[in-house]
């Protein structure tokens, strides 16, 4: 899906999504990835659903958003309360959905000037 957004300059608006990555300034994304409102498009080590743990979201807490949107993939699927007691810790926002609707909600948060990291999950097939 071709998606078009508003967006303050610098920012990093997702341009297409699908099942099997997203584009982003032009560049394709294949694997996970974190998507800060600012700074650089980000790999993101995890591989698998249900290899999340609270270290997974270390790299998320460094950049220090007010809000996480976690892309599960094709379906929607929330991490265990465990993993995210950091983010928690913290008084960071999380939101768990499916991962197209992380990207389209991720574009809305962004035009508005928000402080949002879309962490999406594209599982390596094995």
């Amino acid at each position: 899906m071709k998606m078009h957004a508003d967006r303050p300059e610098g920012a990093n608006a997702i341009s297409r999504h699908a099942p099997e990555g997203v584009i982003i300034a032009g560049v394709a994304y294949r694997d996970s990835v974190l998507v800060p409102w600012q700074g650089a498009v980000q790999p993101w080590a995890v591989q698998r659903f249900e290899s999340l743990s609270e270290q997974s979201f270390e790299p998320v807490i460094a950049l220090a958003p007010e809000l996480v949107l976690f892309g599960s993939g094709g379906r929607l699927r929330f991490p265990p309360p465990a993993v995210l007691r950091a983010l928690m810790a913290r008084r960071i926002g999380f939101e768990a959905m499916d991962t197209p609707a992380a990207c389209r909600t991720y574009n809305v948060l962004l035009a508005e000037g928000r402080a949002v990291v879309a962490a999406l999950l594209f599982e390596t097939r094995a």
